[in-house]
């Protein structure tokens, strides 16, 4: 990969640049530097959803998660370079299927709500849709594997299973969206 920072306050991107992986210089407002940022955006997101109260295995679980969201803006930063494969998005669907056989289905629509964690795996949920945009929309203009945005679309449906885990892990439950419901 690309050269290590040395140091951080480079005054390179004065000019409204930043560097790629590959030497190269681009617009910080390019789709790719979109990407990125909404990709580092999450992981940030995801290290203050790991400040709350979890399980010891979900905790790990998520921390590999938060490697593989470095590694996704390894490859978003390296044009024609791949780190994210089949692999890591198999992983997400093995850990969609052990958590959502541990809840009941779901015959309502959800609020993001209930506990501090599951509302901000909530947030992580969000947010990891807006990266998972930003990431379409790239692949669109350039030339990007399938599997970064495979990881975000897994990424995000498990986000949403977690935070109705976390809900339950705080003694709660889902916050159940009451149609029509009249304010107090």
């Amino acid at each position: 990969m690309g050269n290590r920072l040395s140091k951080i306050a480079t005054r390179t991107g004065d000019d409204g640049t930043t560097g790629l992986g590959d030497g190269s210089r681009i617009d910080k407002d390019a789709l790719r530097v979109q990407a990125m940022g909404d990709v580092d955006e999450l992981n940030s997101h995801l290290g203050l959803l790991l400040c709350e109260d979890m399980a010891p295995d979900l905790r790990e679980e998520l921390i590999t998660i938060q490697h593989d969201l470095f590694d996704l803006g390894g490859e978003l930063c390296i044009p024609g370079f791949a780190l994210i494969t089949d692999a890591h998005v198999l992983r997400l669907d093995g850990l969609l299927a052990k958590y959502n056989a541990t809840l009941p289905v779901l015959a309502e629509f959800i609020l993001p709500a209930g506990s501090r964690g599951a509302a901000q795996a909530h947030v992580c949920r969000t947010v990891c849709r807006r990266a998972e945009r930003a990431i379409v929309a790239l692949g669109k203009a350039d030339t990007l594997n399938a599997q970064p945005r495979q990881y975000v679309n897994r990424l995000s449906d498990l986000l949403f299973v977690l935070a109705r885990v976390l809900n339950r892990h705080a003694g709660g439950g889902d916050v159940l969206w009451q149609k029509g419901r009249e304010r107090a």
